[in-house]
């Protein structure tokens, strides 16, 4: 096309500046409570089931997990580093994890290991996920959808931007950018929120 444009022979190039093709859309990407509880109750694997509530209630990256040690966690607190821009986070443990992570046997000093009490590899973990996903039929989400899941659920619960980013190490720009532009728009839950708040203050 640019051979025959550059010797008068067609006018334009439709292939000429196209842009991009494909856009990535993360707006669905959520982990429903309907998808959460349909791995929970087809996953025999309690490792995998430990991965998925602690990636819900800590928030964080799959790496910075599968690389957890107990000494990070002190009831109620889980404190750790982040291997991306090394943030340091301190966070409560929700209920749910709390009650998980303290009747928990410790089989070594990481958190998450697999079904031979061995600290999990990025591939093994990504594989044994994927085959928990598979039997719970879900296939559009990732481990990595749990974070941006978590920050909603925290949005929805009433937390505000600061409030997040405190508990998820996000940077306050990160975090209005996830709800503004990938995931509160379309949530229904939020709208209803928001309208019963208004109903509390007027009847008008």
């Amino acid at each position: 096309m640019s051979f025959a444009k550059d010797r008068g022979i067609i006018a334009t190039n439709p292939c000429e500046r196209g842009g991009r093709l494909y856009v990535a859309d993360r707006k669905d990407k959520i982990w429903t409570e309907q998808d959460i509880a349909a791995v929970l109750s087809v996953v025999a694997s309690s490792e995998i089931q430990l991965a998925l509530i602690l990636a819900l209630w800590s928030r964080q990256r799959q790496g910075d997990l599968l690389r957890l040690p107990w000494s990070s966690y002190e009831s109620p607190y889980i404190r750790l580093r982040q291997s991306k821009g090394g943030r340091r986070v301190a966070m409560p443990a929700g209920g749910p994890l709390r009650t998980l992570l303290d009747a928990m046997e410790r089989r070594g000093p990481l958190i998450l290991t697999n079904t031979l009490g061995r600290p999990w590899t990025s591939d093994g973990f990504r594989t044994s996920w994927g085959k928990a996903c598979e039997r719970a039929g879900i296939d559009s989400l990732t481990f990595h959808n749990l974070r941006g899941t978590a920050v909603v659920r925290l949005a929805i619960a009433g937390a505000s931007v600061p409030h997040i980013a405190a508990v998820t190490g996000h940077s306050l720009k990160d975090v209005e950018a996830i709800l503004d532009a990938h995931y509160l728009g379309r949530d229904i839950q939020l709208a209803e929120a928001a309208v019963l708040k208004l109903e509390a203050r007027t009847k008008l």
